[in-house]
């Protein structure tokens, strides 16, 4: 498959900086894209459109750079008016790919993952075969990283309820041989060493503090320090079996410890799978 690397690799990890202003849903672009993954080999597709989707799946959310921090980092449930706006990312998404040179590739995950079945999703309240194949994936990737994720207003629920609100979707909000195929996915525990996770075989570390989740590097060592961008928190790692947990060890307002910071190994992971 031909696709330029480093034309890639740029938008990778724009979507990452892009997913570091929400402290609350660190490694999701990850997660959907490995969930797309799943489903899209599940259903038989080319490895080459597999590879496609989960892409697309990591850049599903470019648009969001268009909404306000104050809305996009809010901690209580959002305001008709506010959520208004959040419905605004899928077309800003689109148009920020706009003559891009993979946005071909892209583009459709990007503007219709929070489209229905049923024609009642947005922006654009396409219906049925008039979604993308991968949109589709995508939209049910999307849903269950965001049910099985713990927000501030809510905690995450386990993978079995996920599959169920999926399973009592099927056919409205999403095409219903693909979420039979997610729940066969989940039933054969295929998609538990991803939820929760960063990148493959990391889980992510959360604030003790605030809640906010933190994406870590493979190559973390006990006693690492790290910050949290949400509260301010100085956090000293310390490992407990196969993942670590955090402990507060003081308070910083020094601007470069609070720089937002790319996933780069779910990135290089990514980028590694293409020949």
């Amino acid at each position: 498959m031909e696709i330029d690397k480093p034309l890639l690799k740029s938008l990778l990890m724009i979507a990452d900086i892009i997913e570091a202003r929400d402290p609350y849903t660190g490694g999701h672009v990850w997660r959907v894209s490995q969930f797309a993954k799943l489903l899209a080999t599940k259903v038989e597709l080319p490895e080459d459109e597999i590879i496609k989707i989960s892409i697309a799946a990591y850049l599903h959310d470019l648009g969001k750079v268009g909404i306000p921090d104050d809305i996009l980092r809010k901690t209580e449930r959002l305001t008709d008016a506010e959520y208004a706006i959040i419905k605004t990312h899928p077309s800003i998404g689109s148009k920020l790919l706009g003559g891009h040179p993979l946005a071909e590739m892209v583009s459709s995950a990007a503007n219709e993952h929070h489209e229905r079945i049923d024609g009642k999703g947005y922006p654009n309240g396409l219906r049925g075969e008039q979604l993308s194949l991968t949109a589709r994936i995508v939209s049910i990737a999307d849903a269950f990283d965001a049910m099985t994720s713990t927000r501030p207003y809510r905690r995450a629920m386990s993978v079995e309820q996920a599959l169920d609100r999926i399973e009592e979707g099927a056919g409205t909000q999403f095409d219903a041989e693909l979420a039979s195929h997610m729940r066969e996915l989940g039933r054969a525990g295929d998609l538990a060493h991803i939820v929760g996770h960063t990148v493959d075989g990391i889980p992510a570390v959360t604030c003790p503090h605030c809640g906010a989740v933190i994406a870590i590097p493979r190559n973390t060592k006990d006693g690492k320090i790290l910050y949290c961008r949400a509260c301010h928190s100085q956090l000293e790692l310390h490992r407990a079996g196969d993942r670590f947990e955090t402990e507060i060890t003081g308070m910083t307002n020094d601007p470069r410890n609070l720089e937002p910071r790319a996933n780069e190994d779910a990135a290089e992971d990514l980028l590694a799978q293409i020949s």
